[in-house]
């Protein structure tokens, strides 16, 4: 199930920030709204503030500073590392939309 996965990549990420000091001072003081739009399983809404991710809440939530569209096969490969970020955009499973700065920090969250 897709909300199982996301509440082990938040907890995986959330830990990942407690342990590594570098990460948490990149981290200090961004807030933001993260949509994952799953075309087979519906939206879900993560928000990162303090460093931490919220567990994932099914649904829209405020205005998102990063959109994620994609189907829960590709995000398990993304997940996995069956499929890279820039092979799955190009062919159109993955579409991600949000500042470079945001790009950037999605790669924390994998």
């Amino acid at each position: 199930m897709i909300e199982d996965l996301l509440v082990s990549l938040v907890d995986r990420f959330n830990r990942r920030t407690a342990e590594n000091p570098g990460v948490r001072e990149e981290l200090q003081g961004m807030e933001r709204i993260i949509q994952l739009n799953f075309t087979d399983a519906g939206p879900f809404t993560l928000e990162l503030k303090g460093g931490k991710l919220s567990p994932p809440r099914i649904g829209n939530g405020i205005t998102p500073q990063v959109k994620i569209t994609t189907d829960t096969q590709t995000f398990q490969g993304l997940v996995n590392k069956e499929i890279g970020p820039i092979k799955a955009m190009y062919s159109g499973k993955l579409k991600i939309d949000a500042s470079l700065e945001d790009k950037l920090l999605l790669r924390r969250l994998l």
